[in-house]
């Protein structure tokens, strides 16, 4: 087998490119020995060279000038690490106009431009890949677009965002205030100093709509997907879910009926029996239903310097792979196409847990069931904590409903809250829908 080296360039090193850098070091020769091709990381753009990092590279690899790796003819490979969706897209789209494989960890920018980026890739007859955009570690693009790909999918749901899950865990497991894991999430490295991107679902967005392409060929754009992040969960809410059998988690979930795709990002009750309900913490999971395979699950830590570095030198692998058998131009990604079979249909319905604050008095669990019911709203299963026994003290009314779409809750909803006795709707969430 000839020797070949493959030189990259690498667009940032924080974080992941940190990882993705200390990982080569170790595994490469892994990677050389596997496919006879050695790969070497020759420049790395960063914004000040002279800032100490914690990982120790060469000084003469750093540069603050782009062109230095964009219109490098000895740059093979960009990986861009940098994240953002500018000027990141930008670079990715003059890396493969000027012939240069791209590996990329960035879910923002395929999230958004992933299908334009994909066919100019295949005109310029280069490798365009980007594992490490979803799920950190865990294999589940590659997975859904090779080993499950004969499968017609009815169903990807994912705990997709490692944040958002280690509050939800804290406030389950060590009855921490949303707060309180917020904070200690931060103390930890699990959360950024801002953590809206996360605990406000745009992370899981973006990342959903990636799996969408993948396993239904059908292109939502992030701002299409109905979304609702976790700020508004209490401990009460967490017991309650508890009392009836479930753990709320941040669900990324699209599901097909027939012909219609129907996907959203939002807290939801996932009952315990389910694999889903036992990933805690900073681990991932992305659970998918195809016609042949039925369910599968693929689990992992889905951030991190080390578990993103993988999915990224996986990347860089499969391109080695490709260098050494001469099919450069034959592992050019396929341009994603929308399936003209599958219309997208927004959110879709769902089973919800609703918690009323309504008095304490005769007559107020009547007119609530009527008019749920007056709205085509069956009520599943329904619980009252009593406060005492004088009239007029407000008390908690919860309820599981039966499916129904938000739009049409939120009408019975409004009406609710016009009756003089109810004080107020404190909460509503989804109860999963998981077959």
């Amino acid at each position: 087998m000839n020797k070949q080296k493959i030189k990259i360039g690498m667009l940032g090193f924080g974080t992941v490119g940190g990882g993705t850098y200390r990982m080569l070091a170790s595994n490469g020769k892994i990677i050389e020995d596997s496919t006879g091709v050695e790969l070497e990381i020759s420049r790395i753009l960063v914004r000040d060279k002279s800032r100490k990092r914690d990982v120790d590279a060469p000084a003469e690899l750093f540069t603050e000038d782009p062109d230095d790796i964009l219109k490098n003819p000895d740059i093979d490979v960009v990986v861009e690490v940098m994240g953002g969706l500018q000027p990141a897209t930008d670079y990715i789209a003059e890396a493969i106009r000027s012939k240069k494989h791209v590996v990329t960890a960035n879910k923002a920018v395929i999230a958004k431009d992933g299908p334009g980026l994909t066919d100019l890739a295949v005109q310029n007859k280069v490798i365009l890949r980007y594992e490490a955009s979803v799920g950190g570690g865990i294999p589940i693009l590659n997975a859904l677009s090779t080993s499950l790909q004969a499968n017609e999918f009815t169903e990807v749901t994912g705990i997709v965002n490692g944040t958002t899950n280690y509050i939800l865990s804290q406030m389950t497991d060590n009855d921490m205030s949303y707060e309180d894991a917020l904070k200690d999430a931060q103390a930890r490295g699990f959360a950024e100093a801002d953590p809206t991107a996360d605990v406000e679902g745009y992370d899981a967005v973006n990342k959903l709509s990636i799996l969408i392409s993948t396993a239904f060929g059908v292109r939502v754009a992030p701002e299409d997907i109905p979304r609702e992040g976790i700020t508004n969960i209490t401990k009460e809410d967490i017991g309650f879910a508890t009392q009836f059998g479930y753990k709320i988690k941040l669900l990324a979930q699209a599901r097909r009926y027939r012909s219609t795709l129907e996907c959203h990002v939002q807290p939801a009750m996932v009952p315990m029996g389910h694999p889903l309900a036992t990933v805690n913490n900073e681990f991932n999971a992305v659970f998918a239903k195809g016609n042949a395979v039925d369910d599968v699950m693929l689990y992992g830590k889905g951030a991190g310097a080390m578990p993103t570095a993988s999915a990224v030198v996986g990347d860089l692998f499969e391109i080695a792979r490709a260098y050494a058998t001469g099919t450069t131009e034959q592992s050019i990604p396929t341009a994603v196409n929308d399936n003209t079979s599958l219309t997208f249909d927004g959110e879709g319905q769902n089973m919800y847990y609703v918690n009323l604050i309504a008095e304490d008095m005769p007559g107020v669990l009547g007119t609530i069931a009527t008019t749920f019911g007056n709205y085509g709203i069956g009520i599943d299963t329904f619980l009252q904590r009593s406060r005492g026994r004088k009239t007029g003290r407000h008390v908690p009314l919860i309820y599981i409903l039966h499916e129904v779409t938000r739009d049409r809750l939120n009408e019975a909803l409004e009406e609710i809250v016009k009756f003089t006795f109810v004080k107020e709707v404190k909460s509503i969430i989804s109860v999963a829908c998981l077959d």
